[in-house]
């Protein structure tokens, strides 16, 4: 099994041959990036440091006019300290949700792991109105930035930064285009533990918003409806999205759980950008720990760790080479709050500095707890 990968990876790496050039049927982009790590909750205390080597290919071939093929792969080589706590690192890395697993630990040592992931392998066909999407892919339903309940389909954490391009599902989705400004849509998705989630969507344009309602199960068990809008209040950008999910009486789930949630975002003149963004839900998650913000297995329903939690985040590009940013979140339930400040500055063309910093200060399971995680990369994009 571990050889597929590396044989995919070969035939990406040699599409230029397998295609003719003149035609160019074909796209091979991607990135390299080098992720430099450290964990601490004082600078007295003791450091986790780690580093990933972070290759990502993203390749698609043009069939025809109508038929596109992708298939896309992320190749993650971690050494350092959390290496070292063996199988329980290793099978986190290496843990595919799908309902096909395309995760590969190809190399284990004991200071040394090397993933290989296929996030993105899918065939699209278009025909008129018509849009059938099959593999695996991303669904992205979301109107706002930080929290999206509408995205039923592969939610994800705000605070995986280094994750652009978000999980995928395998599923099937089919969409229709009735208007320029309007879409209905129908998804159907399985994972690994055979569960499935299914809903529609129907997209407008009404009083020059984006509106859109939605229905489904959400993985076999929660039924769930919803609702979500982007325009403008004269010059600031109105956002939201909620979702209501009834959960089954045969289910661990627990409660019914309401998510709603709104932002307001707007960009000055100085090259300046301020957004504000605010949650309520009935019935927040547990968190036990703060694995789950990077483990890339939120669902819809497990955004929210306060009743009340509110975002602010203030981007400014200072040269046209130097951009600074500053963010913070408010969580009152775990007496605790968010902040992140943040540099990317552009060294020469396709290759960026990133400087990140992430610290966190809670109460979780009675315990106040305090982390820090600071980031160094260097990535040059392809």
């Amino acid at each position: 099994m571990k050889k597929y990968p590396l044989l995919l990876l070969l035939l990406l790496f040699n599409a230029g041959m397998l295609f003719p050039q003149k035609n160019k049927p074909y796209s091979l982009s991607g990135y390299l990036t080098t992720l430099q790590s450290s964990l601490f909750d004082s600078l007295s205390g003791s450091f986790l440091n780690e580093n990933m080597l972070h290759n990502r290919l993203n390749f698609k071939g043009f069939i025809s006019d109508n038929i596109t093929f992708a298939a896309e792969v992320r190749n993650r080589l971690f050494t350092g300290d959390r290496v070292r706590m063996g199988n329980i690192y290793s099978d986190l890395i290496g843990a595919d949700n799908g309902f096909a697993d395309m995760s590969w630990n190809v190399l284990e040592k004991k200071s040394l792991l090397l993933n290989t992931t296929i996030d993105r392998l899918w065939l699209d066909f278009q025909l008129g109105r018509f849009q059938v999407t099959a593999g695996r892919q991303r669904i992205n339903w979301g109107q706002t930035f930080v929290w999206n309940p509408n995205d039923l389909f592969n939610a994800y954490s705000f605070f995986d930064f280094d994750y652009v391009e978000r999980p995928g599902s395998d599923a099937v989705r089919l969409q229709y285009f009735p208007a320029s400004s309007s879409a209905l849509e129908l998804a159907v998705k399985a994972d690994r533990n055979n569960d499935v989630t299914a809903a529609g969507l129907y997209r407008f344009n009404k009083w020059s918003y984006d509106i859109q309602f939605l229905a489904g199960i959400v993985n076999s068990e929660d039924l769930v409806v919803g609702t979500g809008w982007s325009g403008s209040i004269k010059n600031l950008s109105f956002r939201g999205e909620a979702s209501w999910f009834h959960h089954d009486a045969n289910s661990h789930s627990g409660k019914n759980s309401l998510i709603a949630t709104t932002g307001f975002d707007r960009v000055f003149e100085d090259n300046s950008s301020v957004q504000l963004q605010f949650m309520y839900c009935n019935n927040p998650l547990d968190l036990t720990d703060f694995n789950s913000l990077y483990s890339g297995r939120l669902s819809g329903k497990d955004l929210a760790f306060s009743e009340f939690s509110a975002f602010g985040q203030f981007t400014w590009a200072i040269t046209p080479l130097l951009n600074t940013t500053v963010s913070a979140m408010w969580l009152p339930d775990l007496e605790g709050y968010f902040a992140g400040p943040s540099l990317d500055y552009s060294l020469a063309e396709n290759v960026d500095f990133t400087l990140l910093w992430q610290h966190f200060n809670s109460t979780v399971s009675g315990i106040t707890t305090r982390i820090n995680m600071v980031f160094l990369r260097l990535k040059y994009n392809f």
